[in-house]
């Protein structure tokens, strides 16, 4: 390899390719490609994420996705009773499915890797990085308590778990989590029983994570100082560069059925929104309470839907609510959140979903499922007050009624509004030569140097 392309910057990218994951890592680096236009990124993810990603994006000189294996079996057909399935396979087969697609990009690119940039659930690029005497870069995609908990997840444990702790006890042994309950952890984190799969990953992750040469997180710092003061104490250039929706946010956003062109129509901060993400679909019973909820409130409502909804949802009900709602497979979501005609947003409280609630200023309705969402959830309802989780944890009709008329009609949801624009004002001051400005200069450095 000649002298000139070793000085060459050649960075791979290891993407988680499950949930939402891969999308905020792409656009970080769609950011960071256009800021050192000189460095070649190669991007690994499974032939169905590099998909998803890369099918609307057009031609990218400095980015090129590579195909890892999935490592699930020939013919093989996903089950909805273990939707996790396809994650453990997948575990089984990393690093080497990496390695063997890194192998390939340096030949095909000629340069070799200089840098990795991971999901932060990938606790094996502290390991591949060392072999390759370069610098492990992991972005962490969901918000900064969970990620102080893994930090930290033997203390949790010693102090939280096992048989008999009360769901009520509270977390007053970390600064900042004194309302944080047992309840809200993640049930993965508990879990001592953590030799193989999903659990095993979230422990490693925590004891590697100190070894990366720089920990990026979409998130911004002053929207947690507490935690933030934390992380940076643990971890070694701990650099905060979100929200990404707004420093890298996707070009393509489509609308192609006209959900922006109804908002227009509605009142302003009138709108009930709902979405659960792009993997969970709720229980019958759930979807049945909330169909009833919709149909009976004053609200009009705009419903982002998994799957058929005239299979599942209760016969007329589509007909019967066309005057003051809307059903569809997918919206411009930051788009939606930030008209002015929303005025409430039902979610599963996943990052994401969070992060442009407050970009777009508007309370949450949350139903949390699986993961860091029960965090969030009260971390949104009980540390920033700017939302509300849902009444008994699983949707009831006069549960999603009752949330409706707090956050729309009464002095508290006023009190959330207020709250929400100031968490905005700091995402704004903080991309706008601030913060995480600041912050990916820095990161920007690490990579490229």
């Amino acid at each position: 390899m000649s002298e000139a392309k070793k000085d060459l910057k050649h960075i791979a990218v290891l993407a988680f390719p499950f949930a939402t994951h891969a999308a905020p890592l792409f656009s970080l680096i769609r950011r960071l490609s256009t800021m050192a236009p000189q460095a070649k990124f190669s991007f690994f993810s499974t032939k169905e994420s590099n998909n998803k990603i890369f099918s609307n994006q057009g031609r990218m000189e400095s980015i090129k996705p590579y195909n890892v294996n999935d490592g699930l079996p020939e013919d093989y057909m996903i089950s909805f009773a273990n939707p996790h399935e396809p994650v453990e396979y997948f575990l089984k087969a990393v690093p080497g499915n990496f390695k063997q697609a890194m192998e390939v990009a340096v030949q095909v690119i000629g340069r070799e890797i200089t840098c990795i940039i991971s999901d932060a659930f990938f606790w094996f690029g502290a390991d591949i990085a060392r072999e390759l005497h370069v610098p492990w870069v992991p972005l962490w995609t969901a918000g900064p308590r969970p990620l102080l908990l893994h930090l930290e997840t033997d203390l949790v444990r010693q102090k939280m778990g096992g048989d008999g702790v009360p769901e009520d006890r509270t977390m007053d042994f970390l600064p900042g989590f004194s309302e944080i309950r047992a309840a809200d952890i993640p049930k993965e984190l508990l879990c001592e029983d953590a030799n193989t799969g999903i659990r095993a990953m979230l422990y490693k992750m925590g004891k590697m994570l100190p070894r990366a040469a720089a920990g990026v997180l979409s998130s911004w710092e002053k929207l947690d100082p507490d935690v933030v003061n934390q992380l940076q104490s643990r971890l070694h250039n701990f650099l905060e560069v979100g929200p990404l929706v707004l420093t890298s946010p996707d070009p393509v956003m489509s609308d192609p059925q006209y959900c922006l062109e109804w908002l227009d129509k509605q009142k302003r901060g009138s709108v009930l929104y709902v979405c659960f993400g792009s993997m969970i679909m709720l229980p019958p019973h759930e979807l049945a309470e909330l169909a009833e909820a919709l149909e009976e409130c004053d609200s009009p409502f705009l419903w982002s839907f998994r799957g058929n909804p005239e299979a599942k949802l209760p016969e007329g009900f589509l007909e019967r609510t066309k005057e003051k709602g809307k059903v569809v497979s997918r919206t411009p979501q930051l788009k939606v959140l930030q008209h002015n005609a929303t005025g409430v947003f039902l979610t599963h409280a996943g990052w994401n979903s969070i992060s442009e609630s407050i970009v777009g200023c508007v309370p949450m309705i949350c139903r949390p499922f699986f993961g860091d969402q029960a965090l969030n959830t009260r971390t949104v309802e009980a540390i920033w007050e700017i939302g509300v989780g849902i009444e008994g944890g699983t949707i009831t009709k006069d549960g999603v009624t009752k949330a409706i008329k707090i956050i729309l009609s009464t002095e508290e949801g006023e009190k959330m509004r207020k709250n929400v624009e100031h968490l905005q004002d700091l995402a704004l001051d903080a991309v706008s030569n601030g913060s995480s400005s600041k912050n990916f200069e820095a990161l920007l450095e690490v990579v490229t140097k």
